[in-house]
């Protein structure tokens, strides 16, 4: 089994994105079957998503037009950002960090 982690940062502010929804969903024939969701805490970061099987096809979906309600009077731009990856064999761990601000996003394999 192979753990799955990550991190928003919202580079607009320079500070962790607290209060992010995170989903982690895995692909099946039938379509996504949600795994677990879970929030980003203080430090813009979610610890405690189901780890998944090797050779998996996952998604983390961030919900960022709850994140940034209320900070304009316009809707974002990105309501939502949909990360979709393979889970190799033989890794233990997966962190995945999301650079966030109103008008785009960045996302990488972190260690």
């Amino acid at each position: 089994m192979t753990g799955i982690s990550t991190h928003v940062l919202d580079t607009s502010l320079g500070l962790p994105a607290e209060g992010v929804p995170v989903e982690l969903a895995l692909r099946t024939e039938g379509g996504w079957k949600v795994l677990g969701a879970s929030a980003t805490d203080s430090d813009g970061r979610v610890r405690d998503l189901p780890a998944v099987e090797a050779g998996s096809v996952v998604r983390l979906l961030f919900d960022t037009a709850a994140y940034h309600a209320g900070a304009s009077p316009e809707p974002p731009f990105f309501p939502e950002v949909s990360i979709v990856f393979t889970v190799a064999p033989a890794q233990p761990h997966y962190h995945v960090p999301l650079l966030l601000n109103p008008f785009g996003y960045s996302v990488y394999r972190g260690s």
